[in-house]
């Protein structure tokens, strides 16, 4: 049953021209009438059929991209590859040909601004919606997120993950482009221990982050596959030598500010930590900075390695060794998809392979 403004007034306990003034913006409201409003109409999921009044079923123009920061090349490298296939090249005339106009959400990882989003893009009667990076380990987020993709692909949206993985109902979506989190970790975990390294430090992105737990779960898997995972004692019979997992994991937000003082204390917890991992790119540039601080080289005291091989990675002294995610194409990829320019993937699910890059911030731990 199609709920109605008069429905949404008669629960808010207001006039219908009341619940007019708030959803369009045009006329002042008392706040606590304002937020009855609004509430009412998330309580009866009331969508405003804006200017397309005469064609209920139609979507609009607008496609949304959800990103956590748009000011993280992760996200920024993606939304525009996104974007440019969402917009299209156009004729060079300067009219609308079956462009879309793609819009960047910046939740600032927020559970609340992002289901905020997909409410405002299923107001908007959005074509499309992508949503970018990991996803938070929250039961019930989960299951407001699929409710409100669900209701976003009934009224003809186009949903597509990128770089997140498929949801537990993925019926909503069409189509999820999971990246190997995991199988990078693992490997970037590999690769140092065949340099020699086996006191690791590890910073990790936030707990409740999809993306932290798959890239910890893939060092933690190289770890225990080398017989080191676990504390106590070690091969040279002192206590301690054992890797204890959570003493050499420290978590915190990906940015450059959490890899300094995450690294600080990884260093104060074990002095001889011959290597440290960081959850990212920004957050290994910061564990960097934390080594030199304490008047250690980089890679001859302490090698450093990141992931995701963002473009400053490269430039970094000494390069970053890293693990490369295809950004560009992943995103690029999910532009298409969300116009129906390319065939979804076998089952609605792809994972996009992590390529491991080795540079000079590694190199085997001093004898």
């Amino acid at each position: 049953m199609t709920v109605t403004l008069a429905d949404v007034a008669a629960r808010a306990r207001v006039s219908p021209a009341t619940v007019s003034r708030v959803l369009n913006g045009n006329y002042p409201v008392a706040a606590s009438t304002r937020e009855r409003v609004l509430r009412a109409v998330d309580d009866l999921d009331y969508v405003l059929n804006g200017p397309a009044s005469s064609l209920a079923a139609a979507t609009s123009d607008l496609v949304g991209i959800l990103v956590n920061d748009i000011a993280d090349p992760f996200f920024g490298i993606m939304a525009g590859a996104a974007q440019t296939e969402i917009g299209g090249p156009g004729d060079g005339s300067g009219r609308a040909g079956g462009e879309k106009l793609a819009v960047v959400c910046n939740t600032g990882g927020s559970p609340e601004r992002e289901l905020t989003y997909l409410t405002l893009l299923q107001r908007q009667r959005a074509a499309a919606v992508v949503l970018t990076g990991g996803a938070v380990e929250d039961p019930v987020h989960q299951a407001a997120v699929s409710a409100k993709l669900a209701k976003l692909a009934d009224a003809g949206t186009r949903v597509v993950l990128c770089g997140r993985p498929p949801l537990p109902d993925g019926e909503a979506v069409v189509a999820a482009l999971a990246f190997d989190n995991r199988g990078g970790g693992r490997r970037l975990t590999e690769h140092l221990l065949s340099l020699g390294h086996r006191r690791i430090g590890y910073v990790a992105g936030p707990l409740e982050r999809t993306t932290t737990r798959h890239r910890l779960e893939g060092h933690r898997d190289a770890m225990r596959a080398a017989g080191l995972l676990g504390g106590g004692t070690g091969a040279a019979g002192r206590p301690g030598d054992g890797y204890d997992e959570e003493r050499l994991t420290v978590h915190g937000p990906y940015d450059r500010r959490s890899g300094y003082d995450a690294t600080l204390e990884l260093l104060r917890r074990e002095p001889e930590v011959t290597a440290v991992v960081a959850a990212n790119d920004t957050v290994a540039l910061g564990a960097c900075a934390a080594v030199r601080d304490r008047g250690l080289r980089i890679p001859e005291d302490i090698s450093v390695a990141g992931f995701d091989d963002l473009p400053f990675s490269v430039d970094a002294v000494p390069a970053l060794t890293t693990v490369r995610l295809p950004l560009f194409e992943a995103g690029a990829r999910a532009g298409r998809l969300a116009m129906g320019k390319e065939t979804p993937p076998p089952g609605g699910i792809a994972t996009i392979a992590a390529e491991l890059m080795v540079r000079g911030s590694t190199a085997p731990p001093r004898a």
